[in-house]
């Protein structure tokens, strides 16, 4: 009798354990897998950046992890910085051992070694340089901590309700969390407090040490009109993207969240952009400019095929929508827009193609080429119609030379051309 009440008691307590262990494991699902299910639900938002008229949401309120779209606002508060004059461009920051030891991706700067301000904003920009970050946050901020904390106290004051910041790279946190809606109302907060900074977003290649980085932002490359702004990716929030897009004048701003692949994530973007686009079409916001013609210039078609050659190259499988407009403006400086020199980076049949050539040239060395104006003339001809692809308002032949000198370093084909009044 003794034996068989030891057997039911040890019974008992076997079952007590597994039990124990099933609700263990059923707690564990019910705390992770919604964290997980959250992050990883496909989020989007479209918006017209003049107006704020939102043109698409899809549960842009819901809670996701924002990835290396965090560092968009290490770079608001580096750009905060600069503009109260904390730092200048110039200015060393210095690699801790806590900055050298983040994970991929980074520079790999070694401890102790510095960085100026300018080439930390075209790291984090360009290679999304985790060890960049948290030197940034280490220099504003004393320790990354203290700077996640002035990050959140800024995204609340700019109106980003849903989102806190845990660290200034993007590395998984459990607590980093965002929404669509916050990450368009940051794009827009830089764009309006910070403009003149804003031009380094659409940097497509970043020189440092003995290596060259490109952007993570395939749409510069592949989607007309874009001019920023960043990407982001953690295995728990899938690939992410914010986007800036200025058409004809009329710029959108956009958020993606939780793609499947990079491509995914860019294709659904641009079949947003390109809905919204038609839908303010179709409303009668988008006005074409007129177009300007001036068959006094030569044409260039050996540097046409170079620049054809390499826009094949960076626009891999796109199927760009239909674009009729016949000028594209980028920056402009109104004093000099229409006279002096300018460079023509090629002549093309396609007016796409000398579209995405003014623009991707105009990125391409955007420093020497913020204060120029991007325009595509159209020339007609007894051979047909030539699009030409410039970039306006040099104030004389010597800094039209030395702008086209540092495309040609960057394989990029042009000529200085004297525009006179035909810009």
């Amino acid at each position: 009798m003794a034996k068989s009440t030891s057997s039911r008691s040890s019974d008992r307590m076997r079952s007590f354990a597994v039990a124990l262990m099933c609700l263990t494991v059923l707690l564990c699902a019910t705390v992770l897998a919604p964290a997980s299910a959250v992050a990883r639900t496909y989020t989007a938002m479209v918006i017209d950046g003049d107006t704020g008229e939102v043109l698409h949401e899809y549960r842009a309120d819901h809670k996701v992890y924002p990835a290396s779209l965090t560092k968009i606002m290490t770079l608001y508060m580096l750009f905060d910085a600069l503009d109260h004059g904390k730092v200048s461009l110039s200015t060393p920051m210095k690699v801790s051992k806590r900055a050298w030891g983040q994970a991929p991706s980074k520079l790999g700067l070694k401890p102790g070694e510095s960085i100026s301000v300018k080439d930390a904003i075209l790291a984090l920009v360009t290679k999304s340089a985790n060890d960049i970050a948290v030197v940034v946050a280490e220099h504003l901020g004393g320790t990354e901590i203290k700077f996640a904390q002035m990050m959140t106290s800024e995204a609340r004051r700019i109106g980003m309700t849903r989102t806190t910041f845990r660290n200034a790279s993007g590395l998984p946190n459990r607590g980093q969390m965002t929404t669509a809606r916050d990450m368009i109302t940051m794009a827009v907060a830089l764009r309006k407090n910070y403009g003149d900074y804003y031009h380094y977003f659409s940097t497509q290649k970043f020189r440092f040490g003995n290596r060259t980085y490109g952007n993570h932002n395939n749409l510069l490359a592949s989607y007309y009109g874009t001019d920023g702004i960043k990407t982001g990716y953690i295995n728990a929030s899938g690939f992410n993207l914010v986007a800036s897009v200025n058409r004809n004048g009329k710029r959108l701003i956009a958020a993606v969240f939780g793609g499947r692949t990079a491509r995914t994530r860019d294709d659904q973007m641009k079949k947003l952009l390109d809905r919204a686009y038609l839908k303010l079409k179709e409303d009668g916001e988008i006005m074409p400019p007129r177009p300007r013609f001036s068959p006094d210039e030569k044409i260039l078609p050996a540097d046409a095929q170079l620049l054809i050659a390499k826009l094949e190259s960076q626009r891999e499988a796109e199927q760009p929508g239909r674009v009729d407009t016949q000028t594209v403006v980028s920056r402009i400086k109104p004093e000099t827009a229409t006279d002096g020199w300018a460079i023509q980076v090629g002549a093309f049949s396609d007016q796409r193609r000398a579209q995405e050539a003014v623009l991707a040239a105009a990125r391409t060395a955007p420093d020497v080429l913020r204060l120029t104006r991007a325009a595509v003339e159209q020339q007609t001809s007894g051979t047909g119609v030539v699009y030409r692809a410039r970039l306006l308002g040099f104030e004389g032949e010597t800094a039209a030379r030395a702008a086209c000198a540092a495309l040609r370093r960057e394989k990029v084909a042009c000529i200085p051309v004297n525009a006179g009044s035909a810009g």
